[in-house]
C-alpha cells in the first residue's frame, strides 16, 4: 500500500488551481516501466485567457526513489504522533508559454519585473528561442517563463498544501500579467 496518493495529490493540484482562478484543460500521466518514474502533467491557463495566448504547463516528476526511500522511513517511524521524515520532495515545474511575438519585450526588463511578481517564493526564469521559419524570413520570437519548486513529500502526506497554494496564487498574477502585456507583444 502506497502511503502517499500521488493521482490525489494531483486532483489537489488542479482544484486549487480552479480555486485560483485557472481553467483545467488537460492532464496527462506517463510511467516509464523500466523506472517506475512518473510524470505527471496539467495544462491551464487563467479564465481571462480562454482564447489565448497564455497557457500555462504544470509537471510534477515522481522519482520512485524519493518515493520510496519516504515510504521506507514512514514503516520505521513507531510513534502515531511523530513528524514524517524531511528531506524527500518531488520537483514541480510551472511553464509559461506564449506564441511567436512581433514586437517581443526586452528580456531583462521582463525578468525584472517578474521577479518582482514571483518574489524568492516562486524565482522565475525567462528565456526567448528565436526561430526561423525560412532563410529569407524575419526571426520569429517565441517567449517561456519557467518556475521551479520542490513539494516536500512530508508535507504531501500531512495533507498540507500551504506552499503549492501559495504558489497557485503567484502563478496567477504571472499569468495576468503576461496577459495584460500580450497584446502590445502580439501587434504587428
Amino acid at each position: 500500500m502506497a502511503v502517499i496518493d500521488v493521482a490525489g495529490f494531483v486532483a489537489d493540484i488542479k482544484s486549487q488551481a480552479i480555486d485560483h482562478g485557472f481553467h483545467v484543460h488537460d492532464e496527462r500521466h506517463f510511467v516509464e516501466t523500466y523506472s517506475l518514474r512518473q510524470l505527471w502533467e496539467v495544462d491551464l491557463h487563467p479564465e481571462e485567457a480562454c482564447s489565448g495566448p497564455i497557457d500555462l504547463h504544470l509537471s510534477l516528476d515522481v522519482d520512485p526513489r524519493a518515493l520510496l526511500g519516504f515510504e521506507d522511513e514512514i514503516i520505521k517511524i513507531d510513534d502515531v504522533d511523530a513528524d514524517p521524515p524531511t528531506g524527500f520532495s518531488f520537483p514541480l515545474l510551472f511553464t509559461w508559454t506564449l506564441p511567436p511575438l512581433p514586437a517581443p519585450p526586452d528580456l531583462l526588463v521582463l525578468a525584472t519585473e517578474l521577479a518582482g511578481i514571483g518574489g524568492i517564493e516562486l524565482p522565475l526564469e525567462v528565456s526567448a528561442i528565436d526561430s526561423f521559419p525560412s532563410v529569407t524570413d524575419a526571426p520569429e520570437r517565441s517567449l517561456s517563463i519557467v518556475a521551479r519548486m520542490s513539494v516536500d513529500l512530508a508535507d504531501v502526506y500531512l495533507n498540507n498544501d500551504a506552499s503549492v497554494s501559495n504558489s497557485l496564487e503567484r502563478c496567477k498574477h504571472v499569468s495576468l500579467f503576461l496577459l495584460e502585456r500580450a497584446e502590445a507583444w502580439l501587434d504587428e
